[in-house]
């Protein structure tokens, strides 16, 4: 539930299930828990389907030429976020963890002290892109341009190793300052977790296989029924978030997400100072 209604409301749910986990005592670096956010972000992921289906319909697929051009902003978007993962993760295991035992860029997801400062800057960016873009609008039908993209594709490229630096956040944000309607980023980026969210399964596949052979022993199959039972709650969550999500956005009230942000990053830095997490 933590999962559903955070991950697609601008506030992080990294940030939100890290420090859940962590008050469990639970290693959200671990492999067996990175998979369980996966599998918990791919009920969020249909839920996004359900909400956003009948619209992309009608403003995306009612033709060739306007399905062509959608697609392929997606593509320009999701593969410079790929740059940017690819060439963040290479830096900070190459030089900023050079040494480490096992070097992977997950160990950071249960540092609170980076999820906070990541929430913070998530909630600045917020703040000033709600505060901006007030009546600053290109018009309801603008279509999202190449830079547009590229811009949006960046940007989302830092939220995947910056647990805490909200996907939706800054990537609505990035739109409302390139002063795209709100309904048409809004779409946009929620139609690039769609996109990316069954790449990442892979992944942390990938890495749960991989931790297995090297000796983990990770019960694989245990994983399933948690991860199952746990869509269903992302999904029911995710359904009630991308309402109020929709009803705030279009009201005006974008900002609100962002002092809830910096106010929340303040709480998750209390507790990895104040309480050692």
């Amino acid at each position: 539930m933590i999962q559903g209604a955070a991950e697609l409301l601008p506030i992080s749910s990294s940030a939100h299930v890290i420090v859940a986990e962590k008050l469990m005592k639970l290693d959200p670096s671990s492999p067996e828990m990175t998979m369980l956010l996966i599998m918990l972000h791919t009920g969020t992921m249909f839920a996004v389907i359900v909400y956003f289906w009948k619209s992309w319909k009608r403003d995306y697929f009612s033709s060739s030429v306007k399905r062509m051009d959608y697609l392929m902003q997606l593509v320009i978007a999701t593969f410079c976020t790929g740059v940017v993962f690819i060439v963040v993760k290479e830096v900070i295991e190459k030089v900023f963890l050079k040494g480490a035992p096992k070097a992977e860029i997950e160990i950071l997801f249960s540092n609170l002290g980076l999820v906070g400062a990541a929430l913070f800057a998530a909630g600045v960016l917020i703040t000033i892109s709600g505060i901006r873009s007030q009546g600053r609008f290109r018009g309801e039908g603008s279509e999202i341009q190449v830079q547009d993209s590229i811009l949006i594709g960046l940007i989302q490229g830092l939220s995947i190793p910056f647990r805490g630096f909200s996907r939706s956040g800054s990537t609505i944000s990035t739109g409302l300052l390139r002063e795209l309607s709100r309904s048409r980023v809004e779409e946009f980026s929620f139609a690039l977790a769609v996109i990316l969210t069954p790449a990442a399964i892979a992944f942390e596949g990938k890495r749960l296989l991989e931790a297995n052979k090297a000796g983990a022993h990770l019960p694989i199959g245990h994983l399933m029924l948690p991860g199952m039972i746990g869509m269903v709650f992302s999904f029911l969550a995710g359904l009630a978030a991308l309402k109020l999500l929709s009803k705030w956005l279009e009201a005006g009230q974008w900002k609100l997400f962002g002092f809830y942000c910096v106010a929340a990053s303040i709480a998750v830095l209390a507790l990895h100072f104040g309480m050692g997490l």
